[in-house]
């Protein structure tokens, strides 16, 4: 297992270096495993396309390193790691962002997201009978999701020009406050 971690991890940082020159759309596996020096058929060994790879990203480097504090119940702590290490990387983010269509950015980070949130849940989940059975885990997993994603996705695309702690107040609020309290006072 390590050796795939390190082979992923090395994959990760050919494309992350790549993705700082060249748009995502146009950058090739070839050009990945060159750089990352390993032969093409490795990097399908580990992933099925760069889109995969970047999902791992993700995974890997923002959702992993905050599910500890998700888990007890350290949320905004959580979010401003989060947001932090995304800063770290901004470059890459920023250009991540652009990545439109089925395989956007924003389409991978919020299944990422989703996956990671619906997986706390159900480990958390009690017998205690839900208030509206509509609201599946799905559902609520999807809708904070989305939410945080479109936040996400408005701070990269503005530059990340407030600090990521300023993030986590302004996502805080919105969450706390119900439509009506923001948009009427």
């Amino acid at each position: 297992m390590q050796g795939k971690n390190t082979t992923n991890t090395l994959l990760a940082e050919s494309f992350k270096e790549l993705v700082l020159t060249h748009p995502i759309e146009k950058i090739t596996i070839k050009e990945i495993t060159g750089r990352a020096g390993v032969i093409r058929p490795t990097f399908y060994n580990h992933f099925q396309d760069k889109y995969e790879l970047l999902e791992w990203i993700i995974h890997t480097d923002l959702l992993e390193p905050i599910r500890p504090l998700i888990e007890n119940k350290m949320v905004n702590e959580a979010l401003l790691l989060l947001f932090m290490n995304m800063e770290k990387e901004r470059e890459f983010y920023m250009k991540a962002a652009r990545l439109e269509g089925q395989n956007s950015f924003e389409l991978i980070a919020r299944g990422c997201v989703k996956e990671i949130l619906l997986e706390i849940m159900e480990t958390n989940a009690t017998d205690k009978i839900p208030k509206f059975s509509w609201l599946t885990h799905e559902r609520i997993a999807e809708y904070y999701a989305q939410s945080m994603c479109s936040v996400v996705i408005v701070w990269i695309k503005s530059g990340m020009s407030i600090s990521p702690k300023e993030l986590v107040e302004i996502y805080d609020y919105m969450m706390e406050h119900s439509m009506a309290e923001v948009l009427f006072g």
